[in-house]
């Protein structure tokens, strides 16, 4: 017999593999099996994976409410971190429907509970995710503000990282130092 967790690490190479829809039939195997464990905050993770596939799908509603039952979940018992990464990933989907108010709420959401939690990498990829926005609405002073507020929250950054870090740096030297 498999279990939850075989059904999720499954699931998740799936998913990694791009084979959504089965990626999607392992998680809702594994969200049974957790939820029948009693384990129901697994079995969310295992719905916000669902949402995750929806998402990669194109189909940015079932992905919302996917989440959004998740995030129930995790808000009834207190689960700020998991509560803050369904927010995040909820701010993502609705960039992809073009609702740039709600994408700035949720994501706003969730790098203000990672901040309180002490997640400082969370909370800079969120600012990050904020300052792309500000870049696509063309607030581009803004935006690059904020993404660099989110760069020095990380520890080690990825190469392209770097290289924007560095832009930003001679961006705030030409502009005499200001943000």
């Amino acid at each position: 017999m498999t279990t939850a967790q075989e059904l999720q690490e499954r699931g998740v190479k799936l998913f990694q593999q791009k084979d959504f829809e089965a990626a999607a039939q392992h998680f809702q195997q594994a969200m049974d099996a957790y939820e029948a464990e009693g384990r129901r905050d697994i079995a969310a993770e295992m719905q916000v994976n669902i949402g995750l596939v929806h998402r990669a799908l194109g189909e940015n509603q079932q992905a919302l409410d996917a989440m959004q039952a998740a995030l129930s979940v995790f808000q009834e018992t207190g689960d700020a971190v998991r509560t803050a990464k369904v927010l995040g990933n909820m701010g993502g989907v609705y960039v992809e429907l073009n609702d740039h108010e709600q994408a700035y709420n949720c994501y706003r959401q969730a790098a203000d509970i990672f901040e309180a939690q002490g997640e400082k990498k969370l909370y800079g990829e969120t600012l990050m995710a904020i300052g792309a926005l500000q870049v696509d609405e063309r607030k581009l002073m803004q935006g690059a503000a904020t993404y660099e507020v989110g760069l020095e929250q990380l520890g080690e950054l990825t190469p392209r990282q770097k290289v924007i870090k560095g832009l930003l740096g001679i961006r705030n030297k030409l502009s005499g130092g200001n943000k």
